[in-house]
């Protein structure tokens, strides 16, 4: 049996079982039982994504068959033949963009996707510029992450007073958040001219970002005798106090070396738990780097150094480009990624992640 014939079986297979959950939805005895009727919805809600993508992908192969059909009719003028050769191909297009998205969503899930997250972004090589487009990052992820109904929680920042930020901490929460984001980690290079460039010359900066899946208090013990816990006054843009309390903390986990600040709350209670609860992940992530070297890399090959070579995605202005290095695939829709619409960009790289994993790199 072909990969192919494999693929619409599996899908099928979905729609089959899609179109029985609705019928039970209907079913008179489920209003006397919630709890089945709430384990149906679900059921039936995990796969709307794919029989709705499903039914896009036949319809795309319907018109491609329709367009095949009038290039080999010998009845067609070489008009018509042209057209149809064109939207065929315009079809091939979408085609392999859906399968891509279909693909994805047949994944077997890994046992952090459903988790929530913590998303580190922090400004690397380029000084405002990078820091700028920190910012351009945050509003990426976080239109995304609403899109998606995911909650995003600021856990901690660092501004720099002109829009831009050195680094900022970001929690996300929701099924299948660290699966669509977990291949976000790594260095994000930015090729723009500066508002401030009189010359028109374009610069290059870098962003990282490290994506953590969130642990929960049973996936790390922390012995409260391996902390150090320092407060200070909270600071703003350019370092000034921002209020007179020592409301801040740090966290030191001593045995580790790994150190989580927070300021974002006024509550030194409420910043202590949001440090925890990153500790606890980065300690997590560690752990699991120990476990496991062929599929976690460490943190810092995550990111990297912050240097423009070590890269997994440009975003060139001028042209209205955006290339994922691991892809090597480049949209010209810079603007819409901008604005959170990264979606197939995910979805190819859920399935490029399976096939890494599967082939052992």
């Amino acid at each position: 049996m072909s990969d192919s014939t494999l693929f619409i079986e599996k899908l099928e297979a979905i729609l089959k079982r899609h179109t029985f959950l609705t019928d039970q939805l209907f079913n008179l005895h489920l209003i006397d039982n919630p709890a089945d009727r709430i384990k149906i919805e679900k059921e039936r809600a995990e796969q709307d994504k794919i029989v709705n993508q499903y039914q896009i992908y036949k319809d795309i192969l319907k018109q491609m068959k329709d367009c095949d059909e009038i290039r080999k009719d010998e009845t067609v003028d070489a008009e018509m033949k042209e057209l149809a050769q064109h939207e065929w191909e315009v079809g091939q297009q979408k085609k392999e963009s859906v399968e891509a998205i279909l693909k994805s969503f047949l994944i077997p899930k890994g046992p952090y996707d459903d988790k929530n997250l913590f998303l580190e972004i922090r400004a690397g090589t380029g000084g405002n510029e990078a820091a700028l487009f920190a910012a351009d990052l945050l509003r990426m992820y976080t239109k995304f992450a609403e899109s998606h109904k995911f909650r995003v929680e600021v856990m901690d920042a660092n501004e720099i007073g002109i829009g831009g930020l050195k680094e900022v901490i970001l929690s996300i929460s929701g099924t299948g958040a660290y699966r669509h984001l977990q291949y976000e980690s790594g260095v994000h290079r930015v090729q723009r001219v500066p508002e401030t460039e009189a010359s028109g010359r374009i610069h290059t900066s870098t962003v990282t970002v490290a994506v953590l899946p969130e642990a929960d208090e049973v996936d790390v013990q922390i012995d409260q005798k391996d902390l150090k816990i320092d407060t200070f006054c909270s600071s703003g843009p350019g370092g000034q106090s921002v209020n007179t309390t020592y409301s801040a903390v740090r966290i030191t986990h001593i045995p580790s070396g790994v150190v989580i600040s927070c300021q974002d709350e006024r509550s030194q209670l409420k910043n202590r738990l949001k440090a925890m609860r990153v500790l606890r992940s980065r300690l997590m992530a560690l752990e699991k780097e120990k476990q496991d070297s062929a599929l976690s890399q460490n943190r810092k090959s995550q990111v990297g150094t912050g240097e423009r070579s070590e890269k997994i995605r440009t975003y060139n202005f001028k042209e209205n480009r955006v290339t994922d290095h691991r892809l090597n695939i480049s949209f010209y829709q810079l603007t819409s990624i901008l604005e959170g619409n990264i979606d197939s960009l995910i979805e190819q790289l859920i399935v490029w992640g399976q096939e890494k994993t599967a082939n052992g790199r």
